[in-house]
């Protein structure tokens, strides 16, 4: 009988699960969006956990460290640490999901202001447009870099995660220049 575990360097991944998880952050994308750019806010006088956007960044902030140290653990083989990191990046993005979502259903969508038309564009289409669909990117390929992980596909989570990693780091850093941003300017 063949091996068809993760040990087996032949062993392939069922297209199911990645398309699994492909479904569901496409779901997800799409709620994302839905809730962004068409759901009515419940708080519209914002007096309500006025503190989410600024913990978003705080987040953001702590998921690009944890990151970083991972990056640098895994480069020195310490395998231990680099799952820790990874583990506590993807607890902290979590977290920013949750309060993400929880902002932009008390809130809404909060919009750049109108009078600084340079510091407009270069928010609009030199952060936020290559943010945003990063973003959409990065939740598959943190989930299936994630999942081959744990399912011990060692070989195609490096190959993986050096696509993922830098996107991650990229959508991370740039959510807090979202926000710093978007302060300075209100």
């Amino acid at each position: 009988m063949p091996d068809l575990t993760a040990s087996n360097p032949n062993y392939r991944t069922p297209p199911s699960v990645i398309a699994a998880i492909i479904g569901v952050s496409a779901i997800a994308s799409l709620f994302l969006a839905w809730l962004v750019y068409y759901h009515p806010p419940v708080d519209v006088a914002g007096t309500h956990l006025t503190f989410l956007p600024a913990l978003d960044a705080i987040l953001n902030a702590l998921c690009a460290i944890f990151l970083v140290i991972g990056f640098r653990y895994i480069r020195r083989r310490e395998i231990t640490a680099h799952r820790n990191s990874m583990f506590a990046a993807f607890i902290v993005s979590s977290a920013f999901l949750v309060a993400y979502i929880a902002n932009h259903v008390l809130h809404g969508d909060m919009l750049f202001p109108a009078g600084h038309p340079t510091a407009r564009f270069i928010y609009l289409w030199v952060l936020l447009l290559p943010h945003i669909l990063l973003a959409v990117a990065a939740l598959p390929l943190i989930l299936i870099t994630f999942f081959l992980s744990l399912t011990g596909r060692f070989p195609a989570h490096r190959k993986l995660a050096r696509y993922t990693f830098p996107i991650w780091l990229y959508v991370s850093v740039s959510g807090v220049v979202v926000y710093a941003m978007l302060a300075a300017y209100r």
